[in-house]
């Protein structure tokens, strides 16, 4: 068995030589000449073995014969080749491995280079010395000065996506690096210690513009008129809203659910051009120890060097319930109490350079106010009851979401609106939704798929919303809210509100 590895070893030494007589490129004939040099050293030791069985086996005393000396370190290291040999002798290709640059390859590449250097001159035009297109340079202005810092800016500083012709693509790179340039500024505002987690707000939480007008809410009148008296009113008369007249801490809306609370919250943003932070639970959690709390003050800093700013609270009831309840783990605790201390002192830490306070107002939204924390309650100072619509407002609920649709002459905009007593916001946009789908769901009634595919746009829908259409969505779509929830809400607007 010892004589046959040893023939063997023996047998592929004697390969490798021969191969090495063969090779010409002086690298694969190094990476050869370790393959020789490991063979050898293998063929040594196996030799070295096979003598001292034959010792063990000659000897008949009990004391074993001193071994022969085994060479314990050598100086050859294993490296794998790049190229393994076939039985012809070439190396393989691999068409999906780049073979390993050689002495002749190299010293063509840089001939190439020195050649294609040698070509440009100053008589070359621009393409030859790589200068960049006018239009390219405002792209690469606008990839450039972009950051996530830019991205929560007001809509008045947000530049619009897309490109035009080459004579805007100047004045758009004048109006990116002006943003870049103004988002830095406010970036560099911030003088909290935990840059990483702003970063990560600004990314997550920041809405520069939500595009929500109050004409796009219907109804709601008293609600908008607190609402702008609470938030509009005091970035539009600073001066005025002074000592006693200082604006409100906090605005809370309540009401039952689907009836346009988160939809007044970004009205109020885009109305008074503040910039916008959306912020839910599921933002401030973290499963680090300490973490949600730094994350809350961190998304106060933020809001102070983005004012002024509004900070919106959707689903309140789940950040800050009632302390000491049953069940409540030690972690939300501290972030109930970080949320009060900086809601507290939000509008009292920090001012402009003119002196003027920084207007950082709070919004929050809830379906569960009786939940609420009371200290956060005190510091919500308006609490606002956001009600089912009325019959008025659900009149002009259903024009708005029947303005992109064709409406029948039959379609009594008032009947709709008195048989809809009860209904949310949201119920009514999905009567409207309903009923104006019933056009399609009569024109392909027994039609196979391929005739579905086949039929023109204005097959489906030239046929206005009837009156029908309205009946029978109706009869499908039943309201969402309990009269038991209503009077929970009207009650408790009685008992806390703030209006």
């Amino acid at each position: 068995m010892v004589g046959t590895t040893i023939s063997g070893l023996q047998d592929h030494l004697k390969l490798a030589r021969e191969h090495l007589s063969t090779l010409d490129d002086p690298m694969i004939r190094s990476k050869w000449m370790n393959v020789k040099k490991a063979l050898s050293e293998e063929t040594e030791v196996v030799k070295q073995l096979d003598a001292e069985r034959r010792a063990l086996k000659d000897t008949r005393v009990g004391r074993r014969p001193a071994s022969p000396p085994i060479p314990t370190k050598s100086s050859f290291v294993f490296q794998p080749l790049d190229e393994y040999p076939t039985s012809s002798g070439a190396p393989m290709d691999d068409p999906d491995v780049w073979r390993p640059p050689s002495r002749d390859t190299a010293n063509r590449r840089s001939t190439r280079a020195s050649q294609l250097g040698m070509r440009k001159s100053p008589q070359d035009g621009n393409w030859a010395r790589g200068a960049t297109k006018p239009g390219t340079a405002g792209r690469g202005a606008k990839a450039g000065g972009s950051s996530r810092a830019n991205a929560g800016v007001r809509a008045s500083t947000t530049a619009k996506k897309g490109s035009g012709s080459g004579k805007s693509n100047s004045g758009k790179a004048d109006s990116v690096s002006s943003d870049a340039e103004d988002g830095k500024s406010k970036r560099g505002q911030y003088e909290g210690p935990d840059h990483d987690l702003a970063a990560m707000l600004e990314r997550d939480v920041l809405e520069g513009t939500p595009g929500v007008r109050w004409d796009d809410v219907a109804g709601l009148s008293e609600a908008k008129r607190l609402l702008e008296e609470a938030v509009v009113l005091p970035l539009w008369m600073p001066e005025y809203f002074q000592g006693i007249r200082r604006p409100w801490k906090g605005v809370l809306m309540f009401g039952p659910p689907g009836t346009g609370k988160t939809l007044l919250a970004k009205a109020v943003a885009t109305e008074c051009g503040t910039t916008f932070f959306n912020v839910s639970s599921a933002t401030l959690a973290s499963k680090w120890r300490g973490e949600s709390e730094r994350m809350v003050r961190c998304l106060f800093d933020l809001a102070r060097a983005y004012a002024p700013s509004t900070i919106f609270i959707d689903e309140i009831d789940s950040l800050c319930n009632a302390r000491g309840a049953s069940g409540e783990h030690e972690s939300s605790r501290r972030v109930k109490s970080e949320l009060l201390v900086q809601v507290d002192g939000v509008n009292n830490t920090s001012t402009n350079e003119d002196g003027s306070r920084k207007i950082v107002m709070v919004l929050a939204a809830t379906n569960f106010p009786w939940d609420i924390d009371e200290a956060l309650r005190r510091r919500l100072e308006k609490r606002i009851y956001i009600p089912l619509p009325n019959v008025e407002s659900r009149k002009e609920l259903i024009k708005i979401n029947l303005k992109t649709v064709e409406v029948a002459t039959d379609v009594n905009i008032d009947e709709v609106a008195r048989r809809t007593e009860g209904y949310s916001g949201d119920d009514l946009t999905n009567v409207c939704r309903d009923a104006s789908l019933n056009g399609m769901r009569r024109k392909i009634a027994g039609k196979t798929r391929d005739e579905i595919k086949n039929m023109a746009k204005e097959d489906i829908s030239k046929d206005p919303v009837a009156m029908c259409d309205f009946e029978e969505a109706i009869a499908k779509v039943q309201p969402s809210v309990s009269a038991a929830d209503i009077e929970r809400h009207e009650k408790w607007f009685s008992e806390f509100g703030s209006a």
